[in-house]
């Protein structure tokens, strides 16, 4: 990509958070491959959490290489770069407007659903069960699981069949 296409990272916004970032460790050996700037890791980074994109698509867009951003994201979520960055951002927003701490309200949850079934819950039936098809009260299958091997045709109801 030759321009910036709206998914980079602002001047501004990049002014605030390079101080947050840690130090580059140091690699066991002493030599390897010069690391992606922190910079094209961070657009990289925001581009996969603001669209859902996979990590993988990061490769076509130019931006840095899937595993680089991806470890990267590691590294800074755990020496808490982004959390002290929203905390940052909530303190900026507080002083323009005044946020009123005591109505506050999470967005969503992260828990067990309530009739999701425990640990040991029934497995279905059996590969033989679509998607979308209802089982019949008791459980059995309607029709007998296909044959093992090779497919083969119905047999073929003969003209005058006692049983057609």
């Amino acid at each position: 990509m030759k321009k910036d296409d709206g998914w980079r990272v602002p001047d501004e916004l990049w002014r605030r958070i390079e101080p947050l970032l840690p130090a580059r460790p140091e690699h066991p050996l002493g030599c390897h491959n010069p690391r992606v700037p922190d910079r094209k890791a961070l657009d990289g980074i925001l581009l996969v959490l603001r669209t859902g994109m996979q990590w993988g698509a990061l490769k076509a867009t130019g931006l840095c290489h899937p595993s680089s951003a991806y470890r990267r994201f590691r590294e800074w979520l755990s020496a808490g770069v982004f959390r002290e960055f929203w905390r940052q951002g909530l303190m900026a927003y507080d002083g323009l407007a005044r946020i009123d701490w005591r109505w506050l309200a999470l967005d969503g949850t992260q828990g067990k659903a309530p009739l999701g079934g425990g640990r040991n819950r029934p497995q279905p039936y059996g590969p033989s069960e679509g998607r979308h098809q209802e089982k019949p009260a008791d459980g059995l299958a309607r029709r007998p699981p296909r044959p093992r091997g090779r497919w083969r045709q119905h047999e073929r109801l003969q003209a005058g069949s006692l049983h057609a």
